[in-house]
């Protein structure tokens, strides 16, 4: 495996990525083209592709990752394997490269690996990555809130729909603007540029936005009295779920969260989608109990593979 031959995430290759993604449906929120793209600056992610496999990793540590190691500083840090046999690739790159981790490995995957002799001969050990699990919801459930466990949420979703004169787009080209309006202003609300998380989200967040015909999401805009109150951007993560990339909102506009989110569903959605794929928590506590109270239907585990210290 030659990893000199390793190239940035670019927009000339979102068709290779759509053909692979295509072939062998991801589980995990990080595999769309679009996240990988958005977030390319971040995470400094390169390529290869190798025996029918694709290969995303990193050696641009800084904290991105959690890493297993003490001494993270030449660590390589790879995505899992998109082909036919990831859990083969895996074990390869632990044959091969002495310094390396596989994260954000689903529960399905580790299975597999597990079961693989080669696995226990290489002294491998699984840690599990909660703050990355994915918040999994049944679509009609969001749309619904229907039963007592719902009812805050509901009533949130009524004052809303009660105070306000809103108005609700799908996101073209024409509405981009606003979505950018919504975005910077939230951002000198919530202060992003003196978090560090924030502001390079804010990276991605315009990478979304100056490259929307090329990346081809969807996307919903909530307007209040004219203003922008609330956007969120999402896509089909495989034939059955759609992931909820960005969803952002003014929380001086009582349920705006709520009504975002609502509404997405009920007109961006794909009807394919039975499910709801809302990402990580990051280990923050407020975004952890935000995501667990829309009771989410399960979670896509993820884990670290690492190499035991001798």
């Amino acid at each position: 495996m030659d990893l000199e031959r390793a190239k940035k995430i670019e927009l000339s290759d979102k068709e290779k990525f759509d053909s692979y993604f295509q072939k062998y449906p991801p589980e995990i929120s990080e595999f769309t083209f679009t996240n990988l793209f958005a977030w390319q600056n971040y995470y400094h992610s390169l390529y290869i592709e190798n025996e029918d496999h694709l290969i995303v990793f990193s050696n641009d540590f800084l904290g991105k990752w959690k890493s297993s190691k003490k001494n993270s500083d030449d660590v390589l840090f790879f995505f899992p394997p998109i082909g036919k046999n990831p859990e083969q690739v895996i074990l390869d790159l632990f044959t091969k490269l002495p310094k390396c981790e596989i994260h954000r490995v689903p529960e399905s995957l580790i299975s597999i690996l597990q079961d693989m002799e080669e696995f226990k001969k290489l002294n491998l050990a699984i840690e599990e990555d909660r703050a990355n699990w994915d918040y999994m919801y049944d679509k009609e459930d969001l749309i619904a809130l229907e039963g007592n466990k719902y009812r805050s949420k509901r009533r949130l979703l009524e004052r809303f729909l009660e105070q306000y004169d809103y108005e609700f787009h799908l996101v073209t080209e024409d509405w981009l603007e606003k979505c950018r309006s919504l975005q910077n202003k939230w951002c000198i609300i919530n202060e992003c540029q003196s978090n560090e998380d924030l502001e390079q989200e804010q990276i991605a967040i315009d990478r979304f936005l100056d490259h929307y015909t090329d990346l081809d999401y969807n996307g919903g805009l909530l307007l209040v009295d004219g203003k922008p109150a609330g956007y969120t951007f999402g896509e089909m993560l495989n034939e059955d779920t759609n992931v909820i990339h960005i969803e952002k909102a003014h929380t001086y506009y009582e349920g705006s969260y709520q009504a975002i989110n609502n509404m997405f569903l009920k007109n961006c959605c794909d009807e394919n989608a039975k499910f709801v794929n809302r990402e990580q928590d990051l280990g923050v506590p407020g975004l952890r109990k935000a995501k667990e109270s829309y009771h989410p239907k399960y979670m896509v585990k993820k884990y670290i593979v690492y190499q035991k210290q001798a």
